[in-house]
């Protein structure tokens, strides 16, 4: 097994990289919506993002329960599973949980990123992620810890009034007279997939810090807190968590569009969320934009994480940087974001470095069936922001910052 190439990194800056990389997770829909709508219309939009959640989330939330040896099945379980979940990144997302017992429990949303990128789009768009969307993905995520847990409004939006907080509210309840949702036809395409499947570095029980979350539900996760063995695994498991979202995304498409449509607009997906996750690491880490940061940014991009998934040597060559891609590993296998890094379409990779300097430039050194061979150089003059990455821009969550808030508290039943 390869070791994470997070390893590489300080518990402080892990503790920092962790939640970027959830909030990145998030904003691949921001890039990959735009072109569902684009090709398929509100509608066609919607029906792909239930079934890339329906198919990603319940495979995700397994694996997550499990690293962070996260018990029980109750709706605490499920509450702990949404604060580690691409689809709920911190305060960008402020989800906030009252427990009534095992069974029942609540949870609101005192800032929703996701809803203030849509309001400006009008009602119809609000309608269309807050009733559409989200019936059905959150009943998806809540059976991945208990099969007869049901996720229901109180109160949502289109907010009346305008300014309505929260935002949102919502009741889980776990009954067992609730039938189970049906399980999605596609669910074994990603069940059965090497993202699914690859097998990570356990935590470490004697690193100092928290190795796992089976303590109370906090008000907040701080990341701080746990271990750096810890971290290294959440931040491994966040990216597979975007690979298996794009799985899912990829398959929603290409039922719709066929695989030609699908590796299109997938790659467009990608170039958008690439650019602005680079952007983000970067400065999340106070990296420069010299050669030295773009090594650094690439070996932390989720498009290459974790190593076990993905093989990808990052090398100085001179007076640029050598990406060796293999051809064989699991991420192209699946046809995840690898998989659409071919030859002829390097606009993902460009993007990705131009996140790091906008003069940075990539072409094909050599290719065969195992091995793509990719070189950075520095040309005179910037390049434009490409129109993918610009898109994805659109959303709030571009520019979020995260703040310290302190000691989280341990929410006991009310």
């Amino acid at each position: 097994m390869m070791s994470s190439r997070f390893a590489d990194l300080s518990r402080e800056q892990l503790a920092v990289l962790v939640p970027e990389l959830l909030l990145c997770g998030h904003l691949i829909d921001r890039s990959g919506m735009a072109h569902s709508i684009a090709a398929f219309g509100r509608d066609g939009m919607a029906e792909i993002a239930i079934e890339e959640w329906q198919l990603a989330s319940p495979v995700y939330t397994r694996r997550m329960r499990a690293a962070l040896r996260i018990p029980g099945n109750g709706v605490e379980t499920i509450f702990k599973g949404l604060q580690l979940d691409i689809g709920a990144p911190p305060q960008f997302m402020d989800f906030r949980f009252r427990i009534d017992d095992h069974d029942h429990g609540e949870f609101w949303l005192d800032h929703c990123g996701a809803l203030a990128d849509v309001e400006p789009m009008g009602e119809d768009f609000v309608v269309a992620m807050c009733h559409t969307i989200e019936d059905p993905t959150f009943d998806a995520t809540a059976l991945a810890t208990n099969p007869h847990a049901q996720v229901r409004p109180i109160h949502r939006p289109p907010r009346r009034p305008a300014d309505r907080h929260p935002v949102c509210a919502w009741t889980v309840i776990i009954d067992a007279a609730h039938e189970p949702p049906a399980v999605p036809v596609h669910a074994p395409l990603v069940e059965n997939s090497a993202a699914a499947r690859v097998e990570l570095d356990p935590i470490d029980p004697d690193d100092p810090g928290n190795a796992d979350y089976a303590g109370p539900l906090l008000s907040d996760i701080r990341f701080a807190d746990f271990s750096r063995s810890a971290l290294v695994r959440m931040a491994d498991e966040v990216c597979l968590q975007q690979h298996l979202l794009t799985l899912g995304f990829l398959i929603a498409v290409r039922e719709r569009g066929g695989a030609d449509r699908a590796r299109e607009i997938g790659r467009k997906q990608f170039t958008g969320i690439a650019g602005l996750t680079a952007e983000r690491i970067r400065k999340a880490l106070g990296l420069g934009d010299d050669l030295a940061a773009l090594v650094q940014v690439l070996r932390l991009h989720p498009a290459w994480n974790p190593a076990a998934y993905v093989g990808l040597e990052i090398s100085p060559d001179g007076d640029g940087v050598l990406l060796r891609l293999d051809r064989t590993g699991g991420g192209v296998t699946d046809g995840a974001w690898p998989a659409l890094v071919e030859p002829d379409h390097l606009e993902p990779v460009d993007a990705m470095i131009r996140g790091v300097n906008p003069r940075f430039r990539s072409r094909v050194r050599a290719a065969d069936d195992t091995t793509l061979t990719i070189e950075i150089t520095t040309a005179a003059e910037p390049f434009k922001e490409a129109s993918e990455v610009a898109v994805t821009r659109f959303s709030t969550g571009a520019d979020f910052a995260f703040a310290d808030r302190g000691i989280p508290l341990p929410l006991s039943v009310v």
